[in-house]
């Protein structure tokens, strides 16, 4: 709840910041997921619910949401065994239903959207540990049609990383019960992004949230886990360099006026 201390976001943009000021450290991973889930569903257009649904080995869940809406919606799909939060999931396609009256994808799931509500939806794809077959999607269930625009798409695709980071170690912790080792290494890799983070602000005066950005965005092009990326970093100081993939879904860290951003040539 916003308090006068804490007042809700009014875009975007505010609230990405916000979680790029929070320590992975000093939460739990379904902490963060609420948090992921809170701060999009206040800022994105069409008031909608929101949800995070983790694949493992193709078996969904929904671990957060912000309403009986969106989970209603993502256990119709589960039944269903397809539409557009499990598209989004299995393919890692940005996967959009502009007007849930109206589209002729899954048609047995879109009335049953229209009837609770829900006009129109966005699911972001979250890759997460391909190796382990675990992937899942940011869901936005809006009650308007046509409620994303250009803004709201970019705007919900930066959300993604930080529920993949966090959806990620979730299932580490629920993977780790019986295995302290693993419990460990979830633990050492929520500490080593922080630690990156820090060393992309203070080199590149990024904001957390554009040091993040830029973390999941490498981590992306070279086809590797954030964590992987950000212990890299730590040790020799340097990101990979690795080319971009054509025609990404995610937009770059915009660096503020007085700021150079991730787009600076890497310092030695």
């Amino acid at each position: 709840m916003a308090s006068s201390q804490n007042p809700q976001p009014a875009n975007a943009a505010e609230a990405l910041e916000r979680l790029g000021r929070l320590s992975l450290r000093e939460l739990t991973m379904e902490g963060l997921l609420q948090a992921v889930a809170d701060l999009a569903k206040t800022v994105m257009p069409g008031n909608p619910e929101a949800s995070v649904s983790l694949l493992v080995r193709d078996a969904p869940t929904t671990v957060v949401s912000t309403g009986q809406l969106a989970v209603d919606l993502d256990e119709t799909q589960y039944d269903r065994g397809h539409g557009p939060c499990l598209h989004a999931a299995r393919t890692g396609e940005l996967t959009e239903i502009a007007d849930t009256r109206t589209d002729s994808r899954w048609p047995d799931y879109m009335p049953r959207a229209a009837e609770r509500g829900a006009l129109s939806s966005l699911s972001v794809p979250l890759a997460i540990d391909t190796d382990e077959q675990v992937s899942g999607a940011l869901n936005l269930y809006a009650r308007r049609a046509d409620a994303f625009d250009e803004d709201a798409r970019a705007g919900a695709v930066r959300f993604g990383p930080y529920a993949a980071v966090a959806a990620g170690n979730l299932h580490a912790y629920q993977s780790a019960r019986s295995t302290a080792d693993n419990l460990q290494a979830a633990l050492e890799s929520r500490a080593v992004i922080d630690q990156a983070k820090g060393v992309l602000i203070e080199r590149f005066r990024l904001t957390p949230d554009q040091a993040f950005q830029l973390l999941a965005e490498t981590s992306m092009n070279a086809n590797r886990k954030v964590r992987d990326i950000a212990e890299e970093l730590v040790r020799t100081g340097e990101l990979p360099v690795v080319a971009p993939r054509g025609n990404s879904n995610r937009p770059r860290p915009r660096p503020t006026p007085d700021r150079p951003g991730p787009d600076v040539p890497r310092h030695s």
